[in-house]
């Protein structure tokens, strides 16, 4: 590991100390000096060394991306932190450190920032006391409040942010609506400008937007600990706001922790293009360094899957949660090479009045059909190992004697459902299932979850989790479509993995489509569904479809050698509103995705990013009738060199997938 740590700039620091508190602003750049983070006091829209309200605003290549934006903490019972507020004093530094991570985008990444601490002190009585730690990167900037214990300030109930983002300009903003802060972020983005955003609207993170002339940028929120989840409310014309979950059973409370209390980092991603954000580590950068010693056991994979198709196995004479069907779809596993089988929900016994797929049922126990332990040395045979499926509820009660079970089991790893909130206890309960999985050596998937935070560096044994529109949305519903695909990559995509489950092989067209429970249909071509194995990183990659499916297709070769994780990722082209090429490299092979909406389109691919020497391309695309027989493809192998430009046709709902080797 190349670890450089640390950096303080003692001379800097010292000249920052007056100047800060003097002036009533500090200035902090990104080490390539094109993104500004400027904090201060503010009255009248100026900045007052006096004191006023603190404030901050960004700019990116000299044009303004944020105009002054509020910054506070809305406390029950008392006046808004930072509504009054005077600098007291400044330190800034500097980092620049790469580490290495257990699995993911790619094998490393480079933490280079700098930063500045601000303590801040109320103008009057009882003159509270609070800081803003923030750091600006190369890729984007953060911020984030912290508050000592202090007389009146033992306890620290949180109703809500103040936290503000007021645009330069109208932007054009892909929002997640939701419903209510108890939600699985599990709906379709949209397109619509930052105006036109209802007051009410409450928009989950990431928030992906476009500032003419200016920048993109990305909302959304790092290291979420002993805290709710943030969200976005739009109260005037160009402006968004927090909102925090709210406890449940008090929901004029957000947080309630004694003090000293520290929020996550509030994140603004920005780049002169949004593909820039699919390459970058900034969420992880912001969280603490791993606290498992040893990670050797946290092994990517690709995983077969008995729940999306209905169980259904050929010449099986009764398919279900039995031992023949998980052994039919265990076997399968082992002959497309992949790491694991996920038995869903159904395997556990089931208490009095319940059934083993309920939030009831008695995970520490097998239904009477399955027998785990055997179906573990059935899996171990065959080199795969085995996931379970765990309704929340039953993980919250049992996980004391259920992760030590599966650990004597042979377990590989536990997929969580349906915890559909992120409020503080939630939040906290995710870190405590994590700690508890690293001590039995298991890896978690969170289903029915919010958006990642990057806790997976500190846990990288959560290696990915839901919080996503996904393939499963086929079995009833038509919102699983290739405009859908294609905007996922740019924006919830951007926070961390996810499972979305790719990889469904009974691929129609959008007039032949219906929802179906069992062997579902998918709209688009089987391109697309084999190039979102590259596109949506998830180390965990479940891939949906019943064996049958892949039986006799060009595709199964490709599948049985796609990694799971990545050592290098590199956006190619591509835009939200219409397709998206990435690149992925494992090792000396390369790995391309590309997709398109429903508009057909020719895409021209440099291979500038290859390496010296020979390479075979062994290219999974569209055929010439795709558009109409979406099960249709082309499989062609063409000698290349970093001189080399492939030209791609994606017909409508269409794709293209890329294997890069090295000709010897």
């Amino acid at each position: 590991m190349n670890f450089r740590g640390l950096i303080l700039l003692p001379a800097l620091l010292t000249l920052a100390w007056g100047a800060a508190a003097q002036e009533g602003m500090i200035t902090v750049a990104s080490p390539d000096g094109r993104i500004q983070m400027t904090i201060a006091t503010v009255a009248q829209n100026s900045p007052s060394p006096g004191g006023g309200q603190l404030a901050y605003r960004v700019s990116f290549a000299g044009k303004p991306v944020f105009h002054w934006s509020q910054m506070g903490l809305e406390l029950e019972g008392q006046p808004v932190l930072g509504a009054k507020v005077r600098m007291v004093s400044s330190r800034t530094a500097s980092a620049d450190e790469t580490w290495r991570l257990v699995v993911g985008k790619s094998s490393s990444a480079r933490n280079h920032y700098n930063a500045a601490v601000l303590e801040l002190e109320e103008l009057a009585a009882p003159k509270r006391r609070f800081s803003v730690e923030a750091r600006v990167f190369d890729d984007g900037a953060a911020f984030r409040y912290s508050a000592p214990s202090q007389t009146g300030l033992q306890e620290v109930r949180l109703a809500s942010e103040r936290t503000r983002f007021n645009f330069a300009k109208d932007a054009t903003t892909y929002p997640l609506i939701l419903g209510s802060h108890r939600t699985s972020y599990e709906d379709n983005y949209v397109k619509l400008p930052l105006s036109a955003l209802k007051p009410d609207s409450l928009a989950a993170l990431p928030l992906l937007a476009e500032v003419p002339g200016s920048a993109w940028v990305a909302i959304t929120e790092a290291h979420l600990e002993n805290y709710a989840g943030m969200y976005l409310v739009h109260p005037s014309a160009r402006e968004l706001e927090s909102r925090l979950a709210p406890h449940i059973d008090n929901p004029k409370i957000a947080v309630a922790t004694p003090a000293p209390m520290q929020s996550p980092w509030r994140v603004i991603m920005i780049a002169d293009h949004p593909g820039r954000f699919v390459e970058s580590n900034i969420v992880l950068n912001l969280n603490p360094p791993p606290a498992i010693a040893d990670t050797s056991w946290i092994k990517a994979g690709r995983s077969a899957w008995n729940w999306w198709s209905g169980s259904y196995a050929e010449g099986n004479l009764k398919p279900g949660m039995n031992n023949d069907t998980i052994r039919y779809y265990i076997d399968f596993a082992s002959s497309a090479k992949f790491e694991y089988m996920l038995i869903d929900a159904g395997w556990a016994a089931g208490t009095p009045g319940s059934t083993g797929s309920t939030s009831a049922a008695d995970i520490t126990r097998s239904n009477p059909n399955i027998n785990i332990p055997e179906l573990v040395e059935h899996a171990r045979q065959k080199n795969v190992k085995l996931w379970l499926w765990a309704h929340w509820t039953s993980v919250d009660k049992q996980m004391n004697e259920a992760f030590p079970l599966f650990e004597k089991w042979g377990i590989a790893g536990v997929k969580i459902d349906f915890m559909d909130r992120d409020d503080q206890w939630m939040v906290d309960w995710y870190r405590r299932v994590v700690k508890k999985a690293a001590e039995h050596r298991l890896m978690i998937d969170f289903h029915g979850a919010f958006k990642p935070d990057g806790l997976r560096r500190t846990y990288p044994n959560l290696v990915t989790r839901e919080g996503i529109l996904g393939l499963e949305y086929n079995k009833w519903s038509a919102r699983d479509t290739p405009e859908h695909r294609v905007m996922l990559v740019f924006t919830r995509l951007l926070a961390g993995p996810g499972d979305f489950t790719p990889g469904g092989f009974n691929n129609v067209t959008r007039e032949e489509f219906e929802s179906r429970n069992r062997q579902p249909m998918v709209m688009g071509t089987r391109s697309q569904q084999t190039a979102l194995l590259v596109l949506f990183e998830s180390p965990f990659q479940c891939v949906a479809d019943w064996p049958g499916a892949y039986a006799g297709t060009k595709e199964l070769e490709f599948l049985r050698v796609v990694p799971a994780t990545w050592d290098e990722t590199r956006f190619l082209e591509g835009h939200p509103d219409s397709h998206a090429v990435v690149a992925r490299r494992s090792g000396k092979e390369w790995y391309v995705g590309a997709i398109t909406n429903w508009n057909a389109r020719e895409v021209a691919l440099p291979l500038r990013f290859l390496e010296k020497g020979s390479y075979i391309a062994e290219i999974y695309r569209d055929a010439p009738d795709s558009e109409r027989n979406p099960k249709n493809s082309v499989k062609e192998e063409q000698k290349v060199t970093a001189a080399s430009t492939l030209k791609l046709r994606l017909v409508s709902g269409g794709g293209a997938v890329i294997r890069i080797r090295p000709a010897k």
